[in-house]
């Protein structure tokens, strides 16, 4: 003999050698790559809830800011109409050579008013320009979380698939994949 070593294949490497030159790929190398481009999927969607969720938060967050500044001008406003309907009330009742103070008094109020009041309005819509925001931001979000759902279910289905080699199983794995990825889709759209 000439040193080469002899192999003799067994009855399952025959098995497997004629499996994988003349059948292809098999049902679970279809299921591992299916769950893995789901998996990907999903944490993206998955991703993108969770910063929606973040900017939706600070904007709502800012909105109640707003709202909160603009009470407090609204309040400072009350502060001085208070003050201004005291100074006329003074001019009604004080001497005529007081008068002309009081009198003064009532326009510097209804001045300082006059853009406490300007300034109140502002804050009041920028408060309901960051709760509109805020909206817009949460109006996909329930249909990328239903998304996520199919998407897990998907994975599920393909996993038990895996185990069983039930092909139906599959089929059904493969609509809720595409119930999931039109879902995200229609929720990125609009």
């Amino acid at each position: 003999m000439s040193g080469e070593a002899f192999h003799v294949h067994a009855a399952h490497d025959h098995a497997v050698e004629h499996m994988a030159q003349h059948e292809g790929p098999g049902l679970a190398q279809y299921v591992a790559m299916f769950t893995a481009v789901l998996a990907t999927i999903g944490a993206v969607v998955s991703y993108h809830v969770s910063a929606t969720q973040n900017e939706t938060m600070l904007v709502k967050n800012e909105a109640v800011l707003e709202a909160a500044k603009a009470s407090d001008q609204w309040n400072f406003y009350q502060a001085k109409s208070t003050k201004q309907h005291l100074m006329e009330l003074a001019a009604d009742l004080a001497a005529p050579a007081r008068r002309a103070h009081y009198r003064a008094l009532v326009e510097k109020y209804a001045t300082q008013k006059a853009e406490i009041r300007r300034r109140a309005e502002e804050l009041e819509a920028k408060s309901l320009q960051a709760d509109r925001r805020s909206q817009r931001l949460q109006r996909p979000l329930h249909r990328f979380e239903q998304s996520i759902g199919f998407i897990q279910i998907a994975i599920s289905l393909a996993s038990i698939t895996a185990l069983t080699r039930k092909r139906w199983l599959f089929a059904a794995a493969g609509l809720a994949a595409a119930a999931g990825v039109g879902l995200a889709a229609t929720a990125w759209i609009f």
